[in-house]
């Protein structure tokens, strides 16, 4: 198992870096590049209008191809399973994978628009959360007809409770939630790609602990293209993933916890990602009650932490560090399943 591993993280890594030598050029040539807000930090106007968007394309096929190596020398070594048990899970693992793919392509549609329009809005709303309910139920209905019929949530060292049908809209609206709060967590430079890195980490170790090799090398391979993209896109970013990037990292987070049936683990190691969308959901309602008087400095919270004088650097690193720490005790409580 180590072997695929390895072999799988390496391919992952480099193929997103030597991906990033072509398009970021290419980009830059179609002249693909990134409009600033006025309402987010001046800085982020002058420092980083025009960077080449839409690089969120080098980690996806760099992941994609490096997972689909992974799985094939498990394949070689015989360590999938080849019951049916086995054979559900692979399909699960081919309908996250889809899904994210998808997801990702939604988002490929709002940055096209953004970068032909040269304004920073694409896609509306009602058409984002439109087709990403289409995903969803597709993702649900893939696992359903592959054997998945299993709607009991686990409580570490508590038990397990039965949802029904009711799992699939509690779910649903979850993984929702997921996809877009990882696209809101995409606000500075580096700071989705390393939280994602953590998070993926933490994964491959639970997925792992639970016999899961092909989520095992989903995670790995997702690490390893965010690690190869964080080259092109620590501070000073030469790249931005753009939504093409963060909602295919969204829909790999959100399947990895509930392709494993782990939904408890997944929504504690994904911290970073609720608090910051949470931060939004509370700042809109705040403002909407209070007539126009604001409970953060600026939402995301990444950039309240910015307006305070926070740089870049030090707010991925302590963010990825909370991750971190949040990961740990997911992982701490893989055991009381």
């Amino acid at each position: 198992m180590l072997l695929p591993i390895i072999v799988t993280a390496a391919l992952a890594v480099v193929i997103t870096f030597l991906l990033g030598l072509a398009l970021i050029p290419w980009l830059r040539k179609l002249k693909f590049g990134q409009t600033i807000l006025d309402i987010g930090p001046i800085w982020h106007k002058k420092d980083k209008q025009g960077t080449p968007t839409m690089g969120g394309m080098m980690f996806i096929i760099g992941t994609v191809a490096a997972a689909a190596a992974g799985m094939f020398l498990l394949a070689m070594n015989g360590d999938i399973a080849v019951d049916s048990l086995g054979q559900k899970d692979t399909a699960g693992l081919i309908a996250a994978v889809a899904a994210a793919f998808f997801f990702g392509f939604i988002g490929f549609l709002d940055d096209f628009i953004k970068v032909k329009k040269k304004q920073n809005e694409g896609l509306t709303p009602i058409q984002k959360i439109i087709l990403q309910i289409l995903v969803i139920a597709a993702y649900f209905t893939a696992r359903i007809l592959s054997g998945d019929t299993n709607t009991a949530i686990k409580f570490p060292y508590i038990g397990s409770l039965d949802l029904w049908y009711f799992y699939y809209i509690i779910m649903g609206l979850g993984i929702l939630y997921i996809v877009n709060a990882v696209n809101l967590t995409d606000g500075i430079d580096g700071l989705c790609g390393s939280v994602t890195f953590v998070y993926c980490i933490v994964f491959a170790v639970i997925s792992a602990m639970l016999g899961f090799s092909g989520y095992t090398i989903l995670s790995v391979a997702t690490a390893g293209g965010c690690l190869g993209f964080l080259i092109w896109n620590w501070h000073p970013a030469k790249v931005f993933m753009g939504d093409t990037g963060s909602m295919f990292l969204g829909g790999i987070v959100a399947t990895l916890g509930i392709g494993m049936h782990v939904e408890v683990l997944m929504v504690i190691a994904a911290a970073v990602y609720i608090w910051e969308a949470l931060t939004v959901l509370i700042q809109t309602t705040y403002f909407k009650i209070t007539h126009g008087k604001r409970l953060f400095k600026m939402t995301p919270i990444h950039h309240s932490f910015e307006m305070r004088g926070w740089k870049e650097v030090k707010i991925v690193i302590v963010f990825s560090a909370i991750g971190a720490a949040c990961g740990i005790i997911s992982v701490l409580l893989v055991n009381g399943l």
